[in-house]
C-alpha cells in the first residue's frame, strides 16, 4: 500500500493514526471522518464498546429484588438487575424462544416475562416455564436460561461488559480510585437519572467533558465564571483507562465546596472538583457535595444516547437545607446540558461541512488527544486481531 499514491485515499483508521503520531505540542483536532463515517463507528462498536466496560448507572438506583434496567451494548440488548438475594446481574434481555426483547426502560418485576409468548425466567436468568411446549421432545427447561454478562460494582457504579476476558474495573480503574478515593464516591446518593439523545457524535461530546477551554464561552450564562483561571489549570497526564483534570471552584457554587460541618477535608480539597473521563464513555463531575454524570452510546454516527444522572454526598444528604441545595444545582446543570447540546450540536453540523478542517488544539486540550490515541489503540489493536 502506498500512501503517497495519489489514488490512495486512507482509511478514517488510518487518518485518525497519523493524527495522534506527533507530539502534543503538534497536535490537532480529530479528523472529520472518525466521527461522521458509518464504517469507523462500525469498528468503534466492534473494538470499543463490545469490549470495555460501560457503565449502567448507579448501584443505589436499583434497590430490592427484581429491581431492573435495561440497555443496549453495541447493538445487545441487556437487562441488569438484583437477584432474589439482591446481588446484582446482568444478562441477555432476549427471550430463547423466537428471540423477542422483553425488559423495557426500569422498573421491578418478580420474574422475566417474554411478551410475545410468555416464556418466564427467574432472576437468575434460569427457565421457570414455557407454555405449550410438551409435545416438543428436543425441549429440555432445565437446558434452557439467558445469557450471563459480566457485571461489576465499582466505587457505586454498575460496570457491564460483554468481553468475558476484559480486566475488572477495580484493576484497570485503580488510580481512580487513588485520585479521588478520599471522597467517599462509592456512598454518594443518585437523585435523578435520566436519558437523552442528541444529534452530535459520541467523541463530540465526549471531548466537550473532558476539556475546561469551552467554559468562559459556551457556558457564559451559567458556570462559565465559577473556576480558576484557566492558564493556571493543572493537566495530568492521563492513563490507559481514563484521563482527568480538576477545577478549583470558587464560592459561585456552594455545594461544589465542602460542607461546613466537614472537619476531615482541608486546603484545595474543599474547593476542588474532579472531571474524570473514564474511557470509552463515562464521564463524571466529582465535587465535595454533588457528583453528576454522562454514560455515552452511540446511535448512528450522527446521534448519542446519554444516560445522564447525578446526586450528593452523604454530608449534604443528611443537610436539613438538603432538597433546597440540589434542586437549585439540578436546574443549574440542565441549564448547563442545554448550553452543551447547543455547542456540540454545532460541532457536528460543522465536522459534515465541505471546507471545515480541523484545527490545532490547545494545551488546554490535552485529555482530548490523549482520547484521540486511545481510539485509535483499541481500532488497531482490533484491526490487527481481525486480520
Amino acid at each position: 500500500m502506498n500512501v503517497h499514491d495519489p489514488q490512495f485515499s486512507p482509511s478514517p483508521a488510518d487518518e485518525l493514526a497519523a493524527n495522534v503520531s506527533v507530539a502534543l505540542e503538534a497536535a490537532r483536532a480529530m479528523p472529520k471522518s472518525v466521527y461522521t463515517s458509518p464504517d469507523f463507528l462500525a469498528q468503534e462498536l466492534e473494538h470499543i464498546f463490545a469490549k470495555e466496560w460501560l457503565c449502567a448507572g448507579r448501584a443505589d438506583a436499583l434497590e430490592g429484588p427484581g429491581a431492573y434496567l435495561t440497555m443496549e451494548i453495541a447493538g445487545e440488548p441487556v437487562v441488569v438487575l438484583r437477584d432474589k438475594d439482591g446481588a446484582l446481574r446482568a444478562m441477555s434481555n432476549v427471550c430463547r424462544h423466537r428471540l423477542s426483547t422483553m425488559l423495557q426502560g426500569r422498573g421491578t418485576a418478580r420474574a422475566i416475562v417474554c411478551p410475545y409468548h410468555a416464556w418466564t425466567y427467574n432472576l437468575d436468568g434460569t427457565l421457570r416455564g414455557a407454555p405449550a411446549m410438551a409435545a416438543n421432545e428436543s425441549f429440555c427447561r432445565s437446558e434452557i436460561a439467558l445469557p450471563q454478562i459480566r457485571c461489576e460494582e465499582w466505587l457505586g457504579w454498575i460496570m457491564v461488559s460483554l468481553d468475558p476476558d476484559a480486566p475488572s474495573p477495580a484493576e484497570r480503574l485503580k488510580d481512580v480510585e487513588t485520585l479521588v478515593g478520599y471522597l467517599g464516591m462509592e456512598n454518594y446518593t443518585e437523585t435523578f437519572r435520566e436519558e437523552h439523545r442528541w444529534n452530535t457524535n459520541w467523541k463530540v461530546l465526549a471531548e466537550n467533558f473532558m476539556e475546561s477551554y469551552h467554559l468562559p464561552a459556551c457556558h457564559a450564562g451559567t458556570i462559565g465564571g465559577s473556576a480558576e483561571d484557566l492558564m493556571t489549570m493543572a493537566l495530568p497526564e492521563g492513563t490507559d483507562a481514563f484521563n482527568y483534570h480538576s477545577i478549583l471552584r470558587n464560592n459561585s457554587v456552594p455545594l461544589a465546596l465542602a460542607h461546613p460541618d466537614n472537619t476531615t477535608l482541608t486546603g484545595d480539597q474543599r474547593r476542588t472538583t474532579w472531571l474524570l473521563s473514564i474511557y470509552p464513555a463515562l464521564f463524571i463531575s466529582l465535587t465535595n457535595g454533588y457528583f453528576w454524570y454522562l454514560s455515552l452510546h452511540p446511535d448512528g454516527p450522527d446521534h448519542v444516547r446519554i444516560l445522564y444522572g447525578g446526586g450528593m454526598s452523604p454530608d449534604y444528604v443528611g443537610d436539613p437545607e438538603a432538597r433546597g441545595h440540589f434542586e437549585t444545582v439540578k436546574a443549574l446543570l440542565d441549564d448547563v446540558n442545554v448550553e452543551d447540546r447547543g455547542c456540540t450540536e454545532r460541532v457536528y453540523r460543522g465536522l459534515c461541512s465541505h471546507l471545515g478542517e480541523p484545527g490545532p488544539l490547545s494545551h488546554l486540550e490535552r485529555p482530548n488527544f490523549e482520547f484521540a490515541q486511545y481510539i485509535s489503540r483499541r481500532i488497531e489493536a482490533g484491526r490487527a486481531g481481525s486480520a
